[in-house]
């Protein structure tokens, strides 16, 4: 599995860590980008001082004590001429986690000023499976259309809506419920929440 993961600058960045954390755990590799916002927002929700993408992982890895089996490569959100930026590069998804409103207007009009935004125009044209994790509330008729406009391009759009019926505990298993949501339309096996039995 080759991924894609661009880190908007919405709140919730419990899930993006909690992604990343279960991703380590998989054998693949996966290209990694975050905004500026997102390196932001993660050091205020997370109370902690990261400055980069490459800090966000060091910071999962020491947070959870991976033991990595996924193998990361950082590419600079600025740098819309990355291998990321084009067609010709195979990669199997991307997932945008958290996704903010900004990113999902940018997308649904087409408009590509940055990777993460590149990337996600690649995945659509390219007919490459795209993951959008809008972490918004409450939606307003401008941020629904936008969605909608996704979802008719092809796009996946999986609200940072966790369910409760796992009975969570802490803000992690909200976390994991959403990372295991990610991985269940991925097609990878995961045992982060209860699956439901009836």
């Amino acid at each position: 599995m080759k991924l894609v993961v661009g880190l908007a600058g919405a709140s919730g960045s419990i899930y993006a860590a909690r992604f990343l954390r279960a991703l380590y755990e998989v054998e693949g590799e996966s290209y990694l980008t975050a905004s500026p916002a997102a390196i932001r927002i993660f050091s205020e929700e997370y109370e902690t001082k990261v400055e980069s993408a490459e800090d966000i992982l060091s910071f999962v890895e020491t947070k959870w004590k991976v033991k990595p089996k996924h193998k990361f490569h950082v590419r600079n959100f600025f740098d819309i001429g990355s291998d990321i930026a084009s067609g010709s590069n195979r990669w199997d998804a991307m997932v945008v986690v958290p996704c903010s409103m900004k990113t999902v207007a940018s997308l649904s009009h087409g408009l590509t000023e940055n990777l993460i935004e590149r990337a996600a125009d690649v995945s659509l044209k390219e007919r490459r499976r795209l993951i959008i994790v809008p972490r918004e509330t409450p939606y307003n008729r401008i941020h629904l259309k936008n969605l909608l406009a996704l979802d008719e391009a092809g796009a996946i759009i999986l609200p940072a809506s966790p369910g409760f019926y796992q009975m969570p505990k802490t803000l992690d298993d909200l976390g994991d419920f959403i990372a295991g949501r990610i991985f269940n339309l991925l097609g990878i096996e995961q045992n982060l929440y209860p699956k439901w039995l009836g």
